[in-house]
């Protein structure tokens, strides 16, 4: 489908969409993902994709304006993946349904940074996780967590998220 941003926390879903800029949102994960995280942090209250649209891409990379330049990455993930073409076309056509294409910071890694920096305050430290499906799929296994600081995230607001390794964020 694309990248997905999953946050375990400690706060309320409320508490988390209060905290995003517009026009990120915050949408409950479903219930097997949300076991799979909490099974490796069990202090989270509750467990949401990050959104920008209907997929975290736009959090994870900019989005370009040229649309089958900016297509290419994701159709090179899927071919990997041997995606079927049908399931190719519509998650395409669901990416496409994100925002329209801005130099915003409420759509890059930095709005992600600061967003992670203020949950971090609010709420201490925290589980990251992010995937990459061609289909909308719950998460059935996860690596082995790291833990990160504030300072570092802040630091490298493009590089901080590894795909595939569940990532602990504390305050220092």
């Amino acid at each position: 489908m694309c990248y997905f941003l999953y946050l375990a926390s400690p706060l309320t879903l409320s508490e988390v969409r209060s905290m995003l800029p517009a026009p990120l949102r915050a949408d409950l994960a479903n219930s097997q993902t949300t076991q799979v995280l909490k099974s490796i942090d069990p202090t989270a209250q509750s467990v949401v994709r990050i959104l920008a649209g209907q997929c975290s891409c736009d959090l994870i990379r900019p989005r370009l304006a040229d649309q089958r330049e900016d297509e290419r990455h994701l159709r090179e993930r899927y071919r990997r993946l041997k995606v079927p073409r049908s399931v190719t076309i519509e998650a395409l056509e669901r990416h496409r349904r994100g925002p329209a294409p801005l130099p915003t910071a409420e759509s890059s890694p930095r709005a992600v940074a600061a967003f992670v920096a203020e949950h971090a305050r609010n709420a201490g430290t925290s589980l990251y996780y992010l995937h990459f499906s061609a289909e909308e799929e719950p998460l059935s296994q996860v690596g082995t967590a790291r833990r990160i600081t504030v300072p570092q995230v802040v630091a490298a607001p493009d590089s901080w998220l590894i795909e595939g390794t569940p990532t602990f964020v504390s305050r220092s």
